[in-house]
């Protein structure tokens, strides 16, 4: 294991958005997880937190861009994802929350 210190150091929040209820249709469930954070520490961690067989995980970076809000300029931080595709007969209820 590396330097997180539990699952919850992984897994930031779940995504809540139509897309990521689309995917839920296929089994999937997408997170907000650390930048530091491996494929491997991502699925321990949905394991252990939800108790379920974890298929496969695939991240991706999106990359801090340049908002303006109220007449600031600010950079938003890299945000990592991982979308995380459940063996059948698994799921994960975000809706109902952690």
């Amino acid at each position: 294991m590396s330097k997180h210190h539990s699952a919850y150091d992984v897994i930031v929040s779940p995504v809540i958005t139509e897309k990521s209820t689309l995917v839920s249709e296929a089994n999937q469930v997408i997170f907000n997880v650390s930048p530091r954070a491996t494929k491997a520490e991502i699925k321990a961690a949905i394991e252990s937190l939800f108790k379920v067989k974890v298929k496969a995980v695939n991240t991706l970076v999106r990359k801090g861009k340049l908002k303006t809000f109220r007449g600031h300029r600010a950079l938003q931080s890299d945000a990592k994802k991982a979308i995380v595709t459940l063996v059948e007969g698994h799921h994960i209820d975000i809706a109902t929350g952690l």
